[in-house]
């Protein structure tokens, strides 16, 4: 009799479990909606981008050497002209001297070939021309001499012939005594002499150019904003020692994907935040259009200059930070949110509820913020839209609905 009891009890518990899955399996899915509702839409185009300086000058090396002094720090201000860097490059006032010292030899070279060539061997051709000129007027005298005299029948013509070749040879060595002088100086000692002064002038002017390249200084005002180089570290020419910039306002390069593009217009707000600086804002305008599409990454986009305050100098050049353009702001616009907005073959729409049961109604959608977009035509206000689901819903289901 008890175990009767018993087995009756677990028939009755049997059948309520079954009764329940019953109940359950029929009931209609519980669904979260929200409604169809009026609010000014602000719309925005989220994106990234990265800082850069609107002025700024990179200071490389001209000169190879040791960093023996850096008395700046990264982050620091500096005035234009201010010391940045000394290097030690061992050797160039050596270059310099003997620069000096082969200007000084070329324009000693100079001066003598516009004074008529070197002065020793003017002295010999001088000395030797006094000589040859005396010698002309002493063989000039012995000739008329013989000649009167062979006249009056008192020399012999061979004496009188051998006076003339005499003569003529010291006419010919003054000659010769001449061309030799001009010969010291012609246009192209000249012109040779000038090249060589002006080589050994470009080798001072280099040597104190590289000497002078050794002190690094800042080419504007600004703060230094990157400082790669360190004391005792060898440099070669081109390597980069600074960077310097204006940090007061700053450019942003924000990185638009092409399709995005005709939402953005000059002129439009720009606000930035920084994953490293959370809570803070920079606001900025749009300053400049893409003028070409590129790839970054998997993306096609188009680089739109904006320029933002950077008063605290908080940002820095190279930072990666966020951007939000506010293309549009529509006034009592009709809205629901996006993830309640559906797609399907013929175009965008909504499940609304209808009773229990949902209903699929196509809609057109127009300007849209990070979590709300425009409904123009196929919603009311007050109408409820289904929200995702765990698992497929189909239009004419019925439901259970809930608003969270």
């Amino acid at each position: 009799m008890k175990k009767r009891h018993v087995l009756q009890i677990l028939l009755l518990f049997l059948a309520a479990v079954v009764f329940w899955a019953y109940t359950k399996k029929n009931e209609p899915p519980r669904v979260s909606f929200a409604k169809v509702k009026r609010q000014t839409l602000v719309s925005t185009l989220i994106t990234n981008g990265k800082v850069e300086p609107l002025t700024y000058a990179s200071v490389r090396v001209d000169t190879a050497g040791l960093v023996v002094n850096l008395p700046v720090k990264e982050g620091q201000r500096v005035a234009k002209g201010s010391l940045l860097a000394e290097l030690n490059a061992p050797g160039l006032q050596a270059q310099l001297t003997a620069a000096l010292a082969r200007v000084e030899q070329a324009k000693a070279d100079l001066d003598n070939i516009e004074r008529g060539g070197r002065k020793t061997d003017l002295v010999e051709i001088e000395s030797s021309l006094n000589r040859a000129k005396l010698d002309r007027e002493a063989s000039l005298r012995d000739y008329n001499a013989l000649r009167r005299l062979e006249e009056k029948q008192a020399a012999k013509r061979e004496e009188v012939e051998s006076a003339r070749v005499k003569l003529r040879q010291t006419e010919i060595e003054i000659e010769s005594l001449g061309h030799k002088r001009a010969a010291l100086v012609v246009s192209s000692d000249h012109a040779v002499a000038e090249a060589k002064l002006r080589e050994a002038d470009a080798s001072v002017q280099l040597a104190r150019q590289r000497i002078a390249g050794t002190v690094i200084r800042s080419p504007i005002t600004g703060v230094l904003y990157s400082l790669p180089i360190r004391q005792g570290a060898y440099l070669n020419v081109g390597d980069l020692v600074a960077n310097v910039g204006v940090l007061d306002r700053l450019r942003v390069r924000v990185y638009v994907d092409e399709p995005e593009l005709g939402r953005v217009a000059v002129g439009l707000p720009v606000n930035i935040t920084w994953d490293a600086a959370p809570g803070q804002r920079w606001k900025g305008t749009v300053e400049q259009m893409p003028t070409e599409i590129e790839p970054l990454g998997t993306r096609q986009v188009g680089d739109v200059l904006c320029t933002i305050e950077n008063s605290g100098h908080e940002l820095v050049p190279g930072t990666n930070v966020n951007a939000e353009i506010q293309a549009s702001v529509v006034a009592n616009a009709l809205t629901i949110p996006k993830e309640a907005l559906r797609r399907d073959a013929n175009g965008f729409g909504a499940l609304t509820l209808s009773g229990d049961t949902v209903r699929w109604r196509a809609v057109k959608t127009g300007a849209s913020s990070i979590s709300r977009v425009q409904i123009l035509a196929g919603a009311a206000e007050g109408d409820a839209v289904a929200l995702p689901t765990d698992f497929t819903l189909r239009d004419g289901e019925r439901v259970s609905p809930v608003y969270p």
